[in-house]
């Protein structure tokens, strides 16, 4: 069973077990890999575009006759070999990435990311998270208690109870910090992140959430 140290305003307080529907140990590399690559994958668009020799300016005459002159026929200055032609075979702006993962991988890839982060101790629970105004201060407070500075270059992920607007807004400024509802990360979300914390009553909802 995996531990993980309970943050409140004032700082560190003692440490709470973490729900083993998503921390049972379970690590699944491959599980991962899949997940990870695909997610990347449908980030991409198909922005690589050629033209044809139907898509270039000019060449409707015909260079010279067809018999006669001692050279190769030509049929139109914008075919693929003469300089300033159209392209054969290049990219066209429609291809297509997409890659479909099985829900059941989706599932495993993100409860072994939690339990990687877990391994790392990278994982803080905090406990009566409540922002009087999204002040972006309040959010770098948090942090500063787990010991991570806005420009250190590490990756955080706070995952909310359900969707906290303030949260969002507070934390938009802050370099290298996203926020989720518990439940909306992915696999992808969670490798990403250098620090995972999480709101308290959130993890009370790790049951309905592992098979989210």
């Amino acid at each position: 069973m995996f531990k993980a140290p309970v943050i409140t305003a004032e700082g560190k307080h003692g440490d709470q077990e973490l729900p083993a529907e998503l921390f049972d140990g379970t690590v699944h590399q491959a599980a991962m890999w899949q997940v990870v690559k695909a997610y990347l994958a449908n980030q991409r668009q198909a922005n690589a575009t050629t033209k044809g020799r139907a898509d270039v300016k000019g060449g409707n005459k015909k260079p010279w006759r067809q018999k006669g002159t001692g050279r190769a026929r030509q049929g139109s200055i914008r075919a693929a070999q003469w300089r300033g032609g159209g392209s054969v075979f290049g990219p066209r702006g429609n291809r297509n990435y997409h890659q479909d993962v099985p829900k059941q991988v989706r599932w495993l890839a993100r409860r072994s990311a939690y339990n990687v982060r877990a391994q790392d101790n990278s994982v803080f629970v905090i406990d009566g998270f409540q922002l009087a105004e999204a002040k972006t201060r309040l959010v770098a407070g948090l942090l500063a208690h787990v010991d991570v500075r806005p420009d250190s270059g590490t990756n955080v992920l706070l995952l909310t109870n359900g969707y906290r607007p303030d949260v969002h807004l507070a934390a938009r400024n802050l370099t290298n910090v996203q926020v989720r509802a518990f439940g909306q990360e992915s696999a992808y979300d969670l490798l990403w992140a250098d620090t995972l914390i999480i709101d308290r009553p959130a993890l009370e909802r790790a049951a309905e959430v592992a098979h989210a």
